[in-house]
């Protein structure tokens, strides 16, 4: 029998199979698509997850940069905000569209041993307390898989979720189009200075959203020699949904969304190139994220507004608190409640993501009561606590699971005078407690979970806890700053997110 089935190679399933792979469990994942299909979608990530890949070695991959540095600033509603003042910036983007993104997990996925099927549809499964039997629809005909568990990656219109009869309540909206294709432009309308386009009404700076009374405009030159130009209207679109984006089309909403016209020409070279009218939206999330054996991770769990960028934060952070929980499953070592506690811990977040995108949404809305609104939301950007507070929202810094204030948060970079096995650790997706006492004490507490477990006994350099007890995923189990920790607490806390120890180091202490 198979460990676990994952539908769908997109970002959130590759990262689900190469987390599983770490843990020690084999996945197999079916893609319906023959090939990648190369569409444009995301432009990169935002937020926590980006140092949540450099933990696993993966940024350095994607950007060929050793580590991230925060962004000086990023949009939130069509407003640039400074962060460049904050007392802590946690907003890290790492622009990079997202097909480069697939083909980065899915190398890192293969070369850690998992199994990637494409053509290959889930057309049905039927499950019970042991087992579930998927039926697929692969290039040489039907056949079974039966394994311990399925997951749902597949999108927003996800076959899984359906299958399971799991509802997706929400609101469509059908009251905005928006267009977004790369372009040629005169090379006079380049603003050097800025990298933005020169207008006869201004420049418009690269990256933000521009917000008129009629819509907002977009200008990314990701590719400066074809930038990606982008327009959202509050109308119905004049032509039908599967008609292509044609050059004439996005010139007259530039017109409309800007009041000007720009010479716009279709890019030039390669490719492939954005085209793309989406028209109107969905907000939902599923009823629940679990059906017996079935899970449901990603866009299959929760779709929203793409604006500022949250769709791969929420979506990759879901696919890393899911994995090792997972796995715990499957290898019989979790607690009780352990892979129930992927939805009580996820749901809020998606919900919170929810929450700020409709918010945004409506700060980029047409009317005079909006413009009103706006002028009040710049105001209150003027304070850096604001602009925390913003800060910490889009980027998923605010997270913390349960209630205690000293757990459930991401865990700090730790000051130690030899990092290397704390990265080792990390990149080996393995829960690790860290021990700065100096007496390295609390090794022998944790040795009965050292098939699980790691432990790192370092010093500090600089102001930090004396022993904290970091999740897979990243985020703080258990934390102590006292000189002599609770070692009965630390047994707690192990035993909590980590299952009963191991019998043989339970009767040789």
């Amino acid at each position: 029998m198979l460990d676990v089935v994952i539908a769908g190679a997109g970002p959130n399933g590759l990262l689900l199979a190469a987390e599983l792979r770490l843990a020690g469990v084999q996945p197999i994942v079916l893609e319906k698509l023959a090939e990648p299909d190369g569409a444009h979608r995301a432009n990169g990530l935002v937020g926590q997850v980006v140092p949540f890949l450099h933990r696993r070695g993966l940024f350095e991959r994607l950007t060929g940069n050793p580590e991230p540095v925060p962004a000086p600033r990023h949009v939130f509603g069509a407003f640039p905000v400074n962060f460049t003042d904050l007392d802590h910036n946690p907003m890290y983007l790492l622009p990079k569209p997202q097909r480069e993104i697939e083909q980065t997990l899915a190398a890192h996925a293969l070369s850690l041993g998992a199994e990637i099927r494409r053509g290959h549809e889930i057309t049905g499964f039927t499950q019970d307390d042991g087992s579930i039997t998927i039926d697929v629809a692969g290039p040489d005909g039907p056949y079974q898989l039966t394994a311990g568990y399925l997951v749902g990656a597949d999108g927003g219109h996800s076959t899984v979720r359906k299958l399971a009869g799991i509802g997706f309540p929400g609101v469509t909206r059908d009251n905005s189009v928006s267009r977004s294709a790369n372009v040629r432009l005169p090379a006079e309308l380049f603003d050097p200075a800025t990298g933005g386009l020169a207008l006869e009404t201004g420049v418009l700076p690269p990256f933000q959203h521009h917000r008129t009374e009629t819509g907002v405009f977009v200008f990314a030159p990701f590719d400066p020699a074809n930038p990606a130009l982008s327009t959202t209207e509050f109308r119905p679109a004049d032509v039908p949904d599967d008609a292509p984006l044609t050059m004439s089309e996005l010139r007259a909403s530039v017109q409309r969304v800007l009041g000007v016209g720009l010479p716009i020409e279709p890019p030039s070279g390669p490719g492939p190139f954005l085209a793309r009218r989406l028209s109107g939206g969905n907000t939902r999330i599923a009823e629940s994220y679990r059906a017996g054996r079935v899970l449901l991770l990603g866009d299959a769990a929760h779709v929203h507004s793409a604006i500022g960028g949250p769709g791969l934060n929420l979506g990759l952070q879901d696919a890393a608190n899911l994995a090792w929980k997972l796995a715990a499953e499957v290898r019989g070592w979790a607690p009780p409640g352990l892979l129930d506690s992927y939805e009580s811990e996820r749901r809020p977040v998606s919900e919170r993501v929810v929450m700020h995108t409709q918010a945004q949404s409506a700060l980029i809305s047409p009317g005079p009561e909006i413009t009103a609104l706006r002028e009040l939301f710049g105001e209150l950007l003027v304070y850096p606590e604001i602009r925390q507070h913003v800060a910490d929202l889009m980027s998923g810094a605010d997270l913390r699971y349960g209630t205690d204030p000293a757990t459930g948060r991401w865990a700090p970079e730790l000051p130690l005078a030899d990092p290397a096995p704390l990265a080792a650790a990390f990149r080996a997706a393995r829960p690790v407690l860290v021990d700065l006492t100096r007496e390295a004490a609390l090794a022998d507490v944790a040795a009965p979970w050292q098939d699980r477990v790691t432990t790192v006994s370092s010093t500090a350099t600089g102001e930090a806890p004396t022993a904290l007890l970091i999740r897979p995923d990243g985020y703080v189990a258990w934390a102590s700053s006292a000189e002599q920790p609770d070692t009965e607490e630390l047994r707690a806390a192990l035993a909590q997110w980590f299952g009963a120890p191991i019998a043989a180091a339970v009767s040789s202490r």
